[in-house]
């Protein structure tokens, strides 16, 4: 199976080293996306927007010929909805890590500390402490270390989807910072109804904070490959 990767927010296509590599020994073909504007501290990402980052997607599941997985790690899952929403008959499957589906006309996240016109990996005194469940000291600082502003048009542009055969895309959420009952409440209480319309999706429970790839890469791995096979 054709794997494309897509990074959350700060993050570039080798944060997913420690992920994609028991993918590739298990024998599939893995893309580790980097997204416009993430390709360095110094790139120009003033006037990039959320469709680009969608058409980066979408121009790697046409490039590879065949149906695919998309793997997308928190604002990556809503670029992932999208570009399924984009190419639905391509997309076998949508893996969201810590994530899910965003619906038309949200935002992934306008409320982020803006600095310059970019959105830099803010404080972590910002983040919730569910997020930060085993962030270790080292790895936060492999993370401030590797972090790259986020392009503010990403975090505050509104989703655009338009083909309802988005639905008919299996997709499977790993639970990370919340557990799958949790998940489950909420969607009780009417929140994730994008995902509520999902005629063929799980729940898995992977617990740890919000950066699986960092704090429990071989069990990521290990459950990104159980969906794959499914």
């Amino acid at each position: 199976m054709n794997i494309i990767m897509i990074p959350g927010f700060w993050l570039n296509g080798a944060s997913w080293d420690d992920v994609a590599a028991p993918l590739r020994a298990a024998g599939h073909t893995v893309q580790q996306l980097t997204l416009p504007g993430l390709e360095s501290i110094d790139a120009d990402r003033s006037a990039i927007t959320l469709r680009d980052h969608v058409d980066a997607v979408v121009a790697a599941i046409d490039a590879s010929g065949e149906p695919v997985v998309l793997v997308g790690h928190s604002g990556g899952g809503a670029i992932a909805w999208a570009a399924a929403d984009a190419r639905p008959a391509s997309v076998a499957r949508v893996i969201y890590v810590d994530s899910g589906p965003l619906g038309d006309g949200d935002n992934i996240n306008d409320e982020l500390p803006v600095v310059d016109g970019e959105v830099p990996l803010p404080d972590w005194s910002v983040f919730d402490d569910a997020d930060l469940t085993d962030l270790t000291d080292e790895l936060r600082e492999r993370m401030r270390r590797i972090a790259i502003p986020q392009p503010l048009g990403v975090a505050s542009d509104a989703q655009q989807l338009g083909d309802p055969a988005r639905y008919g895309v299996a997709s499977t959420v790993i639970c990370c910072e919340f557990d799958s009952e949790q998940l489950k409440k909420w969607m009780e209480g009417g929140a994730f109804d994008e995902l509520a319309k999902v005629t063929d999706y799980e729940l898995v429970d992977l617990p740890t904070g919000h950066w699986p790839q960092f704090t429990r890469p071989a069990d990521l791995a290990t459950t990104i490959l159980a969906a794959v096979d499914r």
